[in-house]
This record gives structure tokens, C-alpha cells and sequence, in this order.
């Protein structure tokens, strides 16, 4: 990536270039979330298993895991114009085949043509924000840009939703695709790589030095350690959000569509809340991060752990604290990317960042389908196609057990390279005292 500015003012239209980024990216996460209040729907229109369904989430989010390296090698040589324009018309040529499309074919190409065109969004607004803003605001900017792309969930689950139960099907999607194609008419209009007289954009490197980068930042144990985070905090929201979170309150829980698109809302609401708060924790107390991850799964296992215990039915205070739960893992995943740019240099942060990302959305993928297998073994209605809406609350709470097997792994990869970074960090001189100590130091009541 290009340096950010160095001067201590933000140059002229900044705020208009990051915004056209932001708007761009707004829709992206809408494209990305569409399916995932339309889940019966799906069911429905492509005669689809839960399997079947899950494969439309599982090859997105494969398609935007592995297309992450390769995009940021694209970004170093192209800039972020042209990849936020090509990643808009690509979503939107995807969600108008979905609209059209009655085949299961049909259907997943277009799911992986939003799984490029997503994965070409993100990375390049933040080297808007690298390339615009003074490097003291950085850190604001990517939070602000993080947060508020978010508010793309929300339009897909009140707008959307509320055009699925209209309009129907194919007006939804076709709506979905007209607003990728504006907010990409406003992309090339306005978005500019770099400000008026800042240097060209750096060459991409050649194949050899990017598996040279690629092999020392994953040989890091703190890129690791990132890896694993992300891995481990951003699964559980991703897959509710994304696929199985309204198919489980609608035909699990009994709840009603309006009632489950508010509680989605909640989600978005209960992220943007916790952004700051964790990026103020980690900011003051950089030692202890791997604590807070911990801390973050810690409670998203036991809301899980209570939703899925609770006898028959969930209360609707006991389903809000579970999406407050896993509304944390967001920004809590972010703290991945933390690990990895004070463990790296700047020349492989990039690489760093990619294999970073990739961690939280093979979390996602396996957890979607493994939860899509375990409903049609499971489910009354035998796995038939079209069946989705006839499972039950028990099959949806089995089937979320998955969930437990990923945990456990990330769990065991966070703990593992948390000791390998602190067995380097003391070679450097750098002492991790023991949370207890710490905590005693800090009120003046050193132990002995």
C-alpha cells in the first residue's frame, strides 16, 4: 500500500473520496447479507436442502477468502478505483442473475460473483484511507469505515425483507443490483487513488517477493496468533448474519419475521456500539488483547450455550442477549489485524492482513455447511428438498452444536501461538506479567 499522508491536514476532499468508498462498501455488506434473510425463501424458489443452501454461502465466502491475497497484489498495481468499480458491476451482474435465476445453477453462480465482487471492496477503502488521511487518524478512519459499512446488514434486514414479502423475489434482487450499479456510477465519479500531487502508485511485486512475504508473515507466530483470533471471534456472527441466524428465530424459534429482522438490527446496533469501546482497550492495554479475545468467545459461548439449553423455546430476552453476544465477535475479530500489523513490518503488512482475513470467513464456510449437513440428517422433514422451513427448534440446536468443534480449535490456536509470541517477546526483553500481577501493580499493591 501506498503511505498515508504525511501532512498534518486532510487534503481537500478527502471526506468526499472516503465516502464514495464507504457508500460502495455499505452495499457491498447489503449484497453480501441478502441471502441471509431470504434464506426460506431460497429453500423455496431453487427446491433447495438445507445442504444445497448452504453451498451458496460456503462457495461466496470461498471465493472471498482466497481472492484476498490476489486483490491486494491487484491493489499495489491498479489502486482502489478501478476495483471498487469492477467489484460493484461484478456483485451487481450477480444479484440480477440471482433474480432471474429458478436453478440451483444459476444460483450459485451468482452467490460467487458476490463473493468476488465483495471481496474487492473492503481492502480498498482502507487504501483510501491510508492513501487520504493523516497516519494520526488511521486507526478512526478504519474504525468508521468498519462500523458503518455495517449499516449494509440493516438495509437487508428491514428493506429487503420487507420487498421479499411484496414485491417478492425478483423485484427484491433486481433493487439489490440497481444499487450496486448507482453506488459503483458514484465510485468512478468521484473516488481517486491518491490526493492531487501525491507520488505514483508503488508497483506490484513480483511473484517471488510476495511467497517471500507471504512465508515470513505466516511464520510469525503473531501473525498467527491474528489469524486465530479472527478465526475464532468473527465465525458465529458471520454464519447467523449470513445464512442460518432468520431461518433459526423464524422456523426455530417461533418468532416472527419483523421481530427477527429487528433482533438482526440489534446485531449491526450492538457492533457499531462495541467498536470503540474495544479499540480504546486495546489501545491502552496492547498486552492483554489475547485476555479480551478470550473474554469475547468466552461470552459467546455461554449465550450460546444458554440458547441452546433453554427448554423448548428461547425467551426474547435470552435470543437479544445471544445477538448482543455475537454482535462483539465483529469487532472483536478486528483485533486479528491488530496482532498483525505490530508483529510485521510495513513491508509485508499486507500479506500480513490477508492471511489474517482469510482465518474468520474458513471459520464461516465450515460452520454453514457443517450446520446444513447436520439439518438434513437430522430434520423431520428427511432432508427433502424445500424443506427449510419445516425444521425444527430441536434440529436448528443440534445442528448449532458445530459451532463447539471450531471453538475448540480456535481456542487451542490462540493459546498455542499467545505462548510463542510471549516466548519472543521475552527474548526482545519484553515481560508479560501474569494477569493477576498485573492487576495488583496497577492498585498499587505490588505481590511478593
Amino acid at each position: 500500500m501506498t503511505s498515508s499522508t504525511t501532512t498534518a491536514t486532510i487534503p481537500r476532499g478527502a471526506f468526499l473520496v472516503w465516502g464514495a468508498g464507504l457508500l460502495a462498501y455499505v452495499i457491498a455488506v447489503l449484497q453480501r447479507t441478502s441471502l441471509g434473510v431470504a434464506g426460506i425463501s431460497a429453500a423455496e424458489r431453487f427446491d433447495a436442502s438445507a445442504s444445497a443452501l448452504a453451498t451458496f454461502a460456503v462457495l461466496q465466502l470461498l471465493v472471498y477468502a482466497s481472492l484476498q491475497i490476489p486483490v491486494g497484489v491487484a491493489l499495489d498495481r491498479f489502486g482502489s478505483k478501478r476495483l471498487i468499480v469492477l467489484g460493484g458491476l461484478v456483485m451487481s451482474a450477480g444479484q440480477a442473475l440471482l433474480a432471474v435465476s429458478t436453478t440451483m445453477p444459476g444460483a450459485i453462480t451468482a452467490r460467487v460473483l458476490v463473493g468476488a465482487g465483495d471481496a474487492m471492496t473492503f481492502v480498498c477503502v482502507l487504501r483510501l484511507v491510508v492513501a487520504w488521511f493523516p497516519a494520526r487518524l488511521n486507526p478512526l478512519m478504519t474504525q468508521l469505515t468498519g462500523l458503518t459499512g455495517q449499516l449494509g446488514q440493516i438495509l437487508s434486514a428491514i428493506p429487503l425483507v420487507w420487498l421479499l414479502h411484496g414485491p417478492g423475489w425478483t423485484p427484491t434482487y433486481l433493487v439489490a443490483a440497481t444499487a450496486g450499479v448507482v453506488v459503483t456510477v458514484l465510485a468512478f465519479a468521484f473516488v481517486r487513488d491518491t490526493p492531487p500531487g501525491s507520488g505514483p502508485l508503488r508497483r506490484s511485486p513480483s511473484m517471488h517477493e510476495v511467497r517471500r512475504q507471504l512465508v515470513a508473515a505466516f511464520g510469525h507466530p503473531g501473525t498467527r496468533l491474528g489469524l486465530f483470533t479472527h478465526f475464532t471471534t468473527q465465525f458465529s456472527g458471520t454464519v447467523f448474519a449470513l445464512l442460518w441466524g432468520f431461518p433459526f428465530l423464524v422456523s426455530g424459534e417461533g418468532q416472527s419475521p419483523r421481530v427477527a429482522s429487528a433482533l438482526m438490527t440489534v446485531f449491526v446496533l450492538a457492533a457499531i456500539a462495541a467498536g470503540p469501546i474495544f479499540g480504546r482497550l486495546v489501545a491502552r492495554h496492547p498486552l492483554r488483547r489475547s485476555w479480551l479475545v478470550l473474554g469475547i468467545v468466552a461470552i459467546t459461548v455461554v449465550a450460546w450455550t444458554s440458547v441452546l439449553a433453554w427448554p423448548g423455546r428461547a425467551p426474547l430476552w435470552l435470543l437479544l442477549f445471544l445477538v448482543g453476544a455475537l454482535a462483539i465477535g465483529g469487532p472483536g475479530s478486528m483485533i486479528g489485524f491488530d496482532f498483525a500489523r505490530t508483529f510485521n513490518p510495513a513491508a509485508r503488512l499486507g500479506s500480513a492482513t490477508g492471511i489474517v482475513n482469510i482465518g474468520g470467513f474458513v471459520a464461516s464456510l465450515l460452520t454453514i455447511l457443517g450446520v446444513g449437513l447436520v439439518l438434513d440428517a437430522v430434520s423431520p422433514a428427511g432432508g427433502g428438498a424445500g424443506r427449510a422451513a419445516t425444521y425444527d427448534l430441536s434440529s436448528f440446536k443440534l445442528a448449532w452444536c458445530v459451532q463447539y468443534v471450531i471453538w475448540g480449535f480456535g481456542v487451542t490456536g490462540i493459546l498455542v501461538t499467545r505462548r510463542k509470541v510471549r516466548r519472543r517477546l521475552a527474548q526482545s526483553g519484553v515481560v508479560v506479567p501474569p494477569i493477576r500481577e498485573a492487576i495488583a501493580r496497577r492498585r498499587g499493591r505490588p505481590r511478593h
